[in-house]
Formats: C-alpha cells, sequence, structure tokens
C-alpha cells in the first residue's frame, strides 16, 4: 500500500455506495452536523473564489454551518456570510476567469498587513472557454495566468489551507447553445494545465496546493442529473462540501467515523506499559521453553552402547508450571493484542463507511439459517433450555447480531427493534441462568463470583489498556456485570432463599416473591429517576467505570433501554423450576411440555404473539417512542420463542451445533467485531484486501472468529489461575487485583494531566 496519507486519497478517488452515499478510497468519512461544524471553523475566515460552480459549493458548505441559509446572493458578484455566534466568516468572491484580478486579489493576503484566511477555495475555467469560444489562444492565456498565480497560492499554503478545484465535466447533451463550446475534451485540457503548473515550483511539502479532483469523479456519475449540464444537481455539492469539511475538520474535532485526514494518536503511558508487558512475557516465554527443551533433549532416550538396547530417562517431561502456562497465555495474548492494534489504532488497514442495503443483511442471515440447520444433533439432555440449547440460542443471535452491524441494518427502523429483542434476549438469558444457579446451588461464595466477573470482564480490561478506551464504551459487559451483581445481592442478601430451604416450608416462596418485587420497584424507581441513578453511578470509583465523555448518561439509557427484562429471566426461571419440582411438565425425550391439549393452544398462542410483536416492530415509525415501549413488551416474543422451542418435544430434542459453538464464544465475539472486524470503534469496516469485498469480508471473518475462539480460551486458562479455589490463595490474588487497578487508575491519572 501506498502509506497512511488518506487525505491524498479523500481529495482525489473514491466510488458511490448506492446512489448518495460517497465512499473515499481507504478511509471514512464523517457527516458532520451543524454544532459540530461551529466547534471546528470557530473564529475561522474561509474564502470561496471563482465562477458559478463554485458559488454553489460556497452555498452547500456554508449550509453545513446554518441550513436556514438561502440562495439569494448576487449571481455575478460578491456574497458575505457570517455566523456572530461562533465568529465564522465565510466569503464568495466573484472571479470566473484566470486572469489579472484574481492575481492581484491573492497577492493581497500575501502581503503581511493584510489578514489570511484560514481557507482558500478556488477554481475557474469555463467562463474562459465560453468568452473565447474554446479557442487555443484562451487556454494558453490560462497557463501563463495560472503560472503566474501558483507562486501566491504556494505561499499562502505555508499558513493556509488552500484547494484548487478541477472543473466538473459537463452533459454536453443539455447544454445550451451559448455553452456549447464547453465541452469535456476542452475541460480536460485545462484540468491537465493546473495540474501540471500547480505545486510544480514548490519542493516544501507544507507550502503544496491540494488539488480537489475527487468533484470529477462525483459529476462524472452524477451530471446527468443536473438542470442545465453545467451546474452539479444539490446532492453532488453537498458531498463535495462535506468532503471539505472532512478534510479540514478531521484533524481538529478527531471524529470516531472519520479515518480521513486524521493523523495516528500518540501511545499513551498506560499503551507503553502494557506494550512493555506483553514484550516481556513473549520474550520470558521463549526462554523458559528452551530452558525445558533442552532438559528434555538431555532426558531424552539414549543407546545403551554395551546392550545395543534403548533406555528410556529415569525422569518424564515434567508438567507445565503455572509461571510457563501464564507466561503462554500473555505471549498469545500479546500478539493477538498487536493484531487489534494494527487493526484499529494504526494507520495501516483500510477503513469504509457502512452501507446497508435489504439483500446485504438478509441473505446472509438466510446463508447462515440454512448452514444451522445442516449441523443438527440430538441433545444430552432434553430439559427447557438445557445447555446445548442456550449455546445454540446464543449462537444464533450472536451472528445476527454480527450480520446487523457490519451491513449498517441499524437505519432500517424494523430491524433495529427486532435486534434489540435478541439483546434483551441475551439479559433475559442472564437472569435465568444465574438465578437458577443461585437457587439450586445454593453457592454464594467469593470463588463463584470473582469466576463470573473474570470471565465476563478480562477481554475488557484488557481492550481498554491496549485501545485506549473506556470502560463504558463496551457497554454489553458493564450491563451484564452489574445486573449479575444486583442479581447475586438480591438472593445473596438476608435471608438467603434457596430451594433446599424452600422445600422445607413453602413460605419461603413467598419470602422469595418478596425479595423479587422489592427488586422490581427499585428498577422502576431508578428508571423514572434519572437524578438518583445518576447520583449512585457519579461516585468514585463507580464514575470511573460508567462515564462516557464526561456523564453517565449514556449508561442510564442503556441500563434503561432493557431494565426489566433480567427481572423477567428470573421470574421465569423461578416458575419453570417450581413447575419442575412438582413434575407439573414432561422432559422426556419426544414428549410435549404439557398435555398434548394444553401444549397446541399455548403453542398457538405463542405463534401469534411471536407474529403479533413482529408486525409492530415492523410498523414502528419513531425509534424513541419504540424504545420506550419495548422494555415492557419485549419480554412477549422472547418467552414466545421459548415456548415454541420447547413445547414439542422433537424440537425440544434437538439442536444446531453450528450455532451451539459460536454461543460458547458468543462474549468473546461481541467484543473482538469492535477492533479486528469493524473498524473505528464499530463505526466502519475493516478493509484487509482492497477492490474485493466479498474475499475481504471472507478473510477478515475468519481471523476475527479464530482469535475470538483462542481469547475464549486464554481467559478460560487464565481464569484458573487468576481464580484459585483456595480461599486463602484468592484473597492474595484479590489484593494483587486491586493493586493492579490502583497502579492503572495512578498512571491514567498521570496521563491525564496533559490532556487537561
Amino acid at each position: 500500500f501506498k502509506g497512511g496519507d488518506t487525505c491524498e486519497y479523500l481529495l482525489s478517488s473514491g466510488r458511490f455506495l448506492g446512489e448518495k452515499v460517497w465512499q473515499p478510497h481507504s478511509c471514512m468519512m464523517h457527516k458532520y452536523k451543524n454544532s459540530e461544524a461551529k466547534n471546528c471553523l470557530i473564529d475561522k475566515h474561509v474564502v470561496f473564489v471563482g465562477d458559478s460552480r463554485i458559488r454553489q459549493l460556497f452555498y452547500s458548505f456554508i449550509k453545513l454551518i446554518n441550513p436556514q441559509v438561502k440562495e439569494e446572493g448576487i449571481k455575478h458578484g460578491n456574497i458575505p456570510f457570517e455566523d456572530k455566534s461562533a465568529s465564522i466568516k465565510v466569503d464568495f468572491l466573484w472571479y470566473p476567469e484566470v486572469n489579472g484580478s484574481m492575481r492581484q486579489r491573492i497577492k493581497s493576503w500575501t502581503e503581511g498587513s493584510v489578514a489570511k484566511p484560514h481557507i482558500i477555495v478556488v477554481g475557474a475555467a469555463t467562463w474562459s472557454i465560453k468568452i473565447h469560444n474554446g479557442s487555443n489562444e484562451a487556454l494558453a492565456q490560462y497557463k501563463i495566468n495560472i503560472t503566474s498565480i501558483a507562486p501566491l497560492l504556494e505561499k499562502l499554503a505555508i499558513s493556509s489551507d488552500v484547494y484548487w478545484v478541477l472543473q466538473d465535466p459537463v452533459y454536453e447533451d443539455m447544454l445550451s447553445e451559448s455553452r456549447k463550446m464547453i465541452t469535456n475534451e476542452k475541460i480536460d485540457a485545462y484540468n491537465e494545465a493546473a495540474v501540471r503548473i500547480l505545486n510544480s515550483s514548490s519542493r516544501n511539502s507544507k507550502a503544496k496546493v491540494k488539488v480537489f479532483s475527487v468533484s470529477k469523479l462525483i459529476a462524472q456519475e452524477t451530471i446527468m442529473k443536473s438542470a442545465d449540464g453545467l451546474h452539479l444537481p444539490e446532492s453532488s455539492r453537498d458531498t463535495n462540501a462535506m468532503i471539505l469539511m472532512n478534510v479540514y475538520c478531521n484533524k481538529i474535532m478527531k471524529p470516531i467515523d472519520g479515518s480521513c485526514c486524521q493523523p495516528q494518536p500518540p501511545l499513551t503511558l498506560i499503551q507503553k506499559i502494557a506494550f512493555c508487558f506483553f514484550t516481556l512475557s513473549i520474550i520470558g516465554y521463549l526462554i523458559i521453553s528452551l530452558i525445558h527443551r533442552n532438559n528434555y533433549r538431555k532426558n531424552k532416550s539414549c543407546t545403551d552402547l554395551e546392550s545395543g538396547e534403548e533406555k528410556k530417562p529415569a525422569i518424564s517431561t515434567p508438567n507445565v508450571s503455572t509461571l510457563e502456562m501464564l507466561l503462554h497465555c500473555f505471549c498469545k495474548l500479546g500478539l493477538i493484542m498487536t493484531y487489534f492494534f494494527l487493526c484499529d489504532r494504526a494507520n495501516l488497514f483500510m477503513k469504509e463507511n457502512k452501507f446497508y442495503t435489504h439483500s446485504s443483511f438478509f441473505i446472509p442471515i438466510v446463508y447462515i439459517l440454512v448452514l444451522g440447520v445442516f449441523y443438527t444433533e440430538n441433545t444430552k439432555e432434553t430439559k427447557v433450555l438445557n445447555r446445548e440449547q442456550t449455546d445454540e440460542w446464543k449462537g444464533w443471535m450472536q451472528l445476527v447480531i454480527l450480520i446487523y452491524h457490519i451491513s449498517g441494518a441499524s437505519t432500517f427502523l424494523p430491524v433495529y427493534m427486532h435486534i434489540r429483542v435478541l439483546v434483551a434476549a441475551y439479559l433475559f438469558q442472564t437472569g435465568y441462568g444465574h438465578f437458577s444457579y443461585f437457587w439450586l446451588k445454593g453457592d454464594f461464595g467469593v470463588y463463584r463470583v470473582c469466576q463470573v466477573l473474570f470471565r465476563l470482564n478480562f477481554l475488557v480490561v484488557v481492550l481498554c489498556i491496549v485501545m485506549d478506551r473506556p470502560y463504558q464504551f463496551y457497554y454489553f459487559v458493564p450491563l451484564v456485570t452489574v445486573w449479575f451483581m444486583i442479581i447475586y445481592a438480591t438472593l445473596a442478601v438476608w435471608p438467603q432463599i434457596v430451594q433446599k430451604k424452600a422445600n422445607g416450608n413453602c413460605l419461603w416462596h413467598f419470602g422469595l416473591l418478596l425479595k423479587l418485587i422489592c427488586l422490581l420497584t427499585c428498577i422502576y424507581f431508578l428508571s423514572y429517576s434519572q437524578g438518583a441513578f445518576e447520583k449512585i453511578f457519579s461516585f468514585w470509583p463507580l464514575s470511573k467505570c460508567f462515564e462516557l465523555n464526561g456523564n453517565v448518561y449514556e449508561w442510564w439509557f442503556r441500563w434503561k433501554l432493557d431494565r426489566y427484562v433480567v427481572f423477567h429471566g428470573m421470574l421465569f426461571a423461578f416458575i419453570y423450576l417450581a413447575l419442575q419440582k412438582h413434575q407439573m411438565i414432561s422432559e422426556g425425550k419426544g414428549d410435549p411440555l404439557f398435555s398434548n391439549r394444553v401444549s397446541n393452544v399455548l403453542l398457538f398462542i405463542s405463534i401469534v404473539s411471536f407474529l403479533t410483536y413482529s408486525i409492530w416492530a415492523s410498523s414502528c415509525k419513531n425509534k424513541t417512542e419504540c424504545n420506550e415501549l419495548h422494555p415492557s413488551v419485549s419480554v412477549v416474543q422472547i418467552l414466545a420463542f421459548i415456548l415454541i422451542r420447547n413445547i414439542p418435544g422433537y424440537v425440544r430434542s434437538v439442536y444446531s451445533s453450528f450455532f451451539a459453538w459460536f454461543g460458547k464464544i458468543s462474549l468473546e465475539l461481541f467484543i473482538c467485531q469492535y477492533h479486528i472486524w469493524l473498524a473505528a470503534d464499530t463505526k466502519g469496516i475493516l478493509v484487509l484486501i482492497p477492490g474485493y469485498p466479498m474475499f475481504n469480508v471472507l478473510v477478515s471473518t475468519f481471523i476475527f472468529v479464530c482469535v475470538a475462539h483462542e481469547i475464549s480460551q486464554i481467559t478460560n486458562d487464565l481464569a484458573q489461575i487468576v481464580v484459585p479455589k483456595d480461599n486463602s490463595t484468592l484473597l492474595k490474588r484479590l489484593l494483587c487485583i486491586a493493586g493492579f487497578f490502583s497502579g492503572l487508575h495512578f498512571f491514567s491519572a498521570m496521563q491525564d494531566q496533559p490532556r487537561h
């Protein structure tokens, strides 16, 4: 690849995704809002110099600052614009020809006493072709004039951003008689002259005039929609204005989804320490491996010279020590984190914007559905929501969510609402699974809590360090972590009510229901009291975990969106286990869950409920209104799915091993996608192989899935070491972890001081 100068790509190359979405080559373009444009251009002076085409660009540019502006200025005269709230001045200067008048204006800015504009956009040629009837003499004079202007522009380019806009092609069939001499052949000749002359004398890279040639590519695709064959349609000039805004503002505003023209961020202190740690781990593992290999060779079978018989060594190959296993895990993790960093923090690989089409979402869905059905096997047990079935459920949901993210389907509201149900279903399983464990096992020990917290959070903590992202950025992990602690606190607090105790006295069941009612009351209160919620999570050290962009609003929004579904999962688990205990359901192989009549009625109600929810979600018109209803109604489709999946005995007795395999690494898949499958923190798509979109997705997906699987194994191995069963050893490890986070906080405070 040619390197990381994405500004050059943004100004010169790209393609359309669909009809209106422009995709620059190798990088992502941010869509600037009015407030962002104002913040970027505050106290700035921008000047557009040229003809009617530049005037079009001028109007599109100022509409990014103030959309209420109307194109009412003098057609053949200067047009000023000022936004006093942000002290922004944008002027259009009417100079339709590259001549002495234009040179004089540009020269005035190079003189010391005059304030130089911060951005200068220049371009003209079609008037010269029109007035001089496309003569060769006019082209020769154009070359002379641009040669005299070029040094002045290069001088301005030292302290200002100077752009020369090449001439867009015309649609010759639509041109009026007075413009018939403006041909694409003539325009190409004028553009060629401008490109050859500009920057020819400049040796200083800072003094280069940026050639804005991308508008030619845009015009080639859209000039047919022009009203007069000469001027671009509004959507095309808006795209040009947005490109101009990205070129100048991305390095100032640093938007996550605007990778074009953004320099690689410098390494933080914590990232440098992490790099050193992983490097030492790799070196340490290699040294220990070499020592063990040498010891093994020394103890290898040797030949007895007298008898000629082979003797076996007295010492067998030593078992892998805890230290070696630890270093082995960190060695692999270090290599994987290097790949993460190169994909989403270094300007090594290309990134592109997402573009949604119905086919890009639904065709892969059908494909994985066929694969999932193909890999059907019998389950080991036929209980409701058995391990294989929950893994299968997690697996297909995770695959659908991945396709949803890479296809950009969040822009299509019906799909968005159904994906919200899948996220809710994950949380439902959290409530169901943890409640069932505590209720049946009665194990409220520290070991169990630490194991769960470690497995949930290990990868995210490492990514927060390596990728320099806040904990709340990976919102799903904080969500399931907090809900796990809420479930634990609800059941562990006095009196501890478990199934063994409740079997002796039925009143304990009412005691548990009372606990659940208290939990529901607290959830209801916090969901309608944003102030109380924010106060709880604004206390240190919780604020360090749950703040995003300086406040906890994002965390409150995420928590509120699925606030009841974990409670629903706990309640379902309680009712199901009570029915199972009293033998009111049949879970034999091939048997329906209830009597035939009850099963048929429940199955019919479930199917109707499932379809009713889908019809409601598909008819949603407003995301905000539907999100308000979602927490209360999402459980309808979740329960309907569980009943449809479990009431018929033959359906409950089989599962898809394909989906179940992905279900076992679903958490790793969800987190890893942020950086090594998607790009720019999920805003774009990682491009390992440019020019071949399908092949690129296949390759990046294969690596992504392998990495997620490997991280799952690393997490399991480290969990055995970091969280031992022995309480005294576990206490020592917890003190070490507390020291680690204290050190992390200290270094975080150190690196934040220069930023402030």
